[in-house]
C-alpha cells in the first residue's frame, strides 16, 4: 500500500495530494459496481476539495420547487396520489416576487456555513433552471427567471460553496423506468425506456456542470427507489460520474443511496443522523475514509409544509453540529423557502443565532478539526484540532457538573480552560493501563446553555 500511495505521489509531485490521499482516498469498505477493482482516481484538484469540504464543517440545504406552493412538503405528489397533470398546474401560477438570491445567501454567510446545497431538480421532475431538455421548469412559469443562475452567482460573488441536489429519479418522465414511488401519477408505464432518460439526466447535468461556474458537489437522490427490484438496476452510476468528473474534476460526487459509497464517490452523507448513530433508521451502513456529511431539516419536512412549526431550538441545532463535527462529519441543515420565495422567519432566526455563536470563540473547535478521541455519549463529545494539538471537549448538557472525568490519549497536557471566558480549569492525571490517562477536571463553572467547550491544549 505504501509503495501504491509513493507512486502516486511522484506522479502527482505536489505535497497536498499525499495529505489529500492519505486522509480521503480509501473508504474502510468501497462497494464496486462491477465487481471489478476499482479505476477511479481522483484528481489532485478533487482531493484538495475533499479537504476544503471536510474543513467547511457547516452548510444549509435548501429544498424549493413548485411543490411549495402546495405547502405539504417535497413529497406531496407522491405522498397523496396527485396525477402529474393536475400537479403541474402550479407551475402556471407559480411567481415568486420576494425570492432575493443575494438575501439567502447573505443570510446563510452570515450563520456560519460555508456552503449551500440548492436543490435544483426534485422527484416531482421540475427544474429550478433554464433547461432545454424539457419544457417543465421556471422559464415556463410567471416568474420565468433562471433560479440556479441567480444563486450560483451570488455563491461565487459572496464566496460560498455551491452544491447542487439533483435527483435521478422522476414521477412525471414516462421514460423513467418507475420503482417503487411514484406509481399513481398517470404515468404510462409501456413508455419506460432507460436509454432515453439517462441520455436526459446527463444532459441536464451537463448544463448545470458547464453553465453556472464553479460547482463544488453534485448531490444525487433517488438511487433507492430501485432497491426493491428483484433484478439489481443499473443506474450506469460509473458513466455517470465520470461525466460529471470530465466536466469538473474537482466537483465533488455525493449519491443519497444509504449504502457504503460506490466507486467513484467523494463524500459519504448519512440522512437525518451523524455518522454510526442510524436513530432515523436511514443511516445503517458504515463509515467510509470519505470526508462525511450529515443532512437533517430545521423542523420535521425538508420542503415548506405550512403546518410544520416544529422547528428545533438554536441550542439543539449548534449541538447537532457539536455531535457531527466530533464524529468529523459536516452537517448540511435543511431549510424550506416558502413559496414567495423567502426564507420563514423561524429558520432566520435559527441561523441568525448559529451564526453569532459560530462568530464567537467557539468557531475554532468546529471548523478546521477532526473527530476528537473523547465521545461519551451525546452529552460529552470532542474536536480536534491537529495544528494546534489541541482537543476541544465539548460538554453538551443543560446542566454542567463542576467536575468531569475523561479518558485522555496523552498524559502531555499544557492546561486546560472554558474556550469561551479564558477561566482556567483545575486538573489531575491519573495514568491508566495502555499508556491510557484519566483526566480529573475540576472547578467548572461556566454559563454555556448550549455547549460548554474545554479547551485541552497538549505539549
Amino acid at each position: 500500500m505504501l509503495i501504491i500511495i509513493l507512486s502516486y505521489i511522484c506522479m502527482k509531485r505536489i505535497v497536498i495530494s499525499f495529505l489529500c490521499v492519505i486522509l480521503f482516498s480509501f473508504p474502510v469498505e468501497l462497494h464496486a459496481l462491477t465487481g471489478n477493482k476499482q479505476t477511479y482516481m481522483p484528481t489532485s484538484g478533487n482531493l484538495q476539495a475533499r479537504s476544503n469540504f471536510a474543513e467547511s464543517r457547516f452548510g444549509i440545504f435548501l429544498h424549493w420547487g413548485i411543490y411549495s406552493m402546495f405547502g405539504q412538503g417535497e413529497w406531496y405528489m407522491q405522498n397523496d396520489d396527485i396525477h402529474r397533470d393536475e400537479y403541474a398546474k402550479a407551475a402556471n401560477a407559480f411567481y415568486p416576487h420576494d425570492f432575493n438570491a443575494k438575501s439567502w445567501v447573505a443570510a446563510i454567510k452570515d450563520a456560519g456555513a460555508r456552503y449551500l446545497c440548492f436543490t435544483t431538480r426534485h422527484h416531482d421532475g421540475f427544474s429550478m433552471w433554464n433547461t432545454q431538455q424539457s419544457p417543465y421548469n421556471i422559464m415556463h412559469t410567471p416568474y420565468g427567471r433562471d433560479i440556479v443562475k441567480q444563486i450560483a452567482d451570488e455563491c461565487h460573488r459572496q464566496g460560498v460553496g455551491l452544491h447542487l441536489y439533483y435527483s435521478l429519479i422522476d414521477w412525471t418522465r414516462d421514460d423513467y423506468p418507475t420503482g417503487f414511488t411514484g406509481l399513481h401519477t398517470g404515468k404510462c408505464p409501456e413508455k419506460a425506456s432507460w436509454n432515453s432518460y439517462f441520455h436526459f439526466m446527463k444532459a441536464q447535468l451537463t448544463e448545470l456542470l458547464t453553465q453556472y461556474g464553479k460547482v463544488d458537489c453534485i448531490w444525487l437522490d433517488g438511487w433507492w427507489d430501485h432497491e426493491r427490484d428483484s433484478i439489481p438496476f443499473n443506474w450506469q452510476l460509473k458513466e455517470l460520474y465520470e461525466l460529471i468528473h470530465q466536466l469538473q474534476p474537482a466537483c465533488l460526487i455525493g449519491n443519497n443511496h444509504h449504502q457504503t459509497p460506490f466507486e467513484g464517490e467523494d463524500i459519504q452523507m448519512f440522512e437525518r443522523d451523524v455518522p454510526g448513530e442510524n436513530k432515523a433508521g436511514l443511516s445503517g451502513q458504515s463509515i467510509s475514509m470519505l470526508p462525511l456529511e450529515t443532512c437533517e431539516t430545521m423542523n420535521g419536512m425538508w420542503g415548506y409544509r405550512v403546518k410544520d412549526q416544529n422547528y428545533k431550538s438554536t441550542s439543539e441545532l449548534i449541538r447537532l453540529l457539536v455531535r457531527s463535527s466530533a464524529k468529523g462529519a459536516n452537517l448540511l441543515l435543511n431549510i424550506g423557502p416558502q413559496p414567495d420565495g423567502t426564507l420563514p422567519a423561524l429558520s432566520l432566526d435559527r441561523l441568525q443565532g448559529m451564526g453569532k455563536w459560530l462568530r464567537g470563540k467557539a468557531g475554532q473547535s468546529i471548523y478546521g478539526t477532526t473527530a476528537g478521541w473523547v465521545q461519551m455519549g451525546d452529552s460529552i463529545v470532542s474536536t480536534y484540532r491537529k495544528d494546534s494539538r489541541t482537543l476541544y471537549v465539548h460538554l453538551l448538557s443543560d446542566s454542567i457538573a463542576s467536575s468531569v472525568v475523561l479518558p485522555i490519549a496523552t498524559s502531555s497536557i499544557k492546561h486546560v480552560k472554558a474556550l469561551e471566558t479564558g477561566q482556567r480549569i483545575a486538573f489531575r492525571k491519573e495514568k491508566q493501563a495502555k499508556n491510557q490517562t484519566r483526566l480529573f477536571l475540576t472547578n467548572i463553572s461556566v454559563n454555556a446553555p448550549a455547549d460548554c467547550i474545554l479547551e485541552i491544549q497538549m505539549r
